[in-house]
């Protein structure tokens, strides 16, 4: 299936995007083109910010950009692994019987399948600012992020 499609059922149905993903066998490309693309989203949301912050203080556009390709393009990356390393962790305590890969696959997954929410958040902070209705849009986003997550580890204990 499409991965636009994908992601649009996992907002809907996110155990059965999971149980797709899972049936494919255990690939490390995927998963890490997964994570790639999520953080390339993440990192391309937060221009129009970025451009009111440089249109507003006077400084260059590329300041902010080159912070934020290096700690979400380059860094988000590996504290990623590191995360889903934990999660695993966690999950053995509740005696889970994922393996790490899934444990991976859950999260980058998750972070790619609510990029539609993220980019709404970033355009919102840009043409909107910092406030209320930004706050609201950005926990929208951690909703779907954790929605999706969560039921996509339990999908993979099945």
């Amino acid at each position: 299936m499409a991965l636009t499609l994908d992601i649009i059922e996992s907002h809907i149905r996110p155990r059965r995007v999971m149980a797709r993903l899972l049936k494919m066998g255990i690939r490390e490309d995927r998963i890490f083109a997964m994570l790639l693309a999520g953080c390339l989203i993440l990192f391309m949301a937060q221009w129009p910010y970025r451009a009111r912050q440089a249109h507003l203080s006077g400084e260059t556009l590329t300041d902010y950009i080159q912070h934020d390709a290096l700690a979400l393009v380059f860094i988000l990356p590996l504290i990623a692994y590191g995360f889903a390393g934990l999660l695993r962790l966690l999950s053995r305590v509740f005696r889970a019987k994922a393996n790490y890969y899934s444990a991976r696959l859950a999260l980058f997954w998750a972070l790619l399948a609510a990029s539609p929410a993220v980019i709404l958040s970033g355009m919102i902070k840009g043409f909107v600012g910092l406030g209320l209705i930004n706050s609201v849009f950005g926990a929208a986003w951690f909703v779907i992020f954790l929605w999706v997550l969560v039921n996509s580890l339990l999908e993979a204990e099945q």
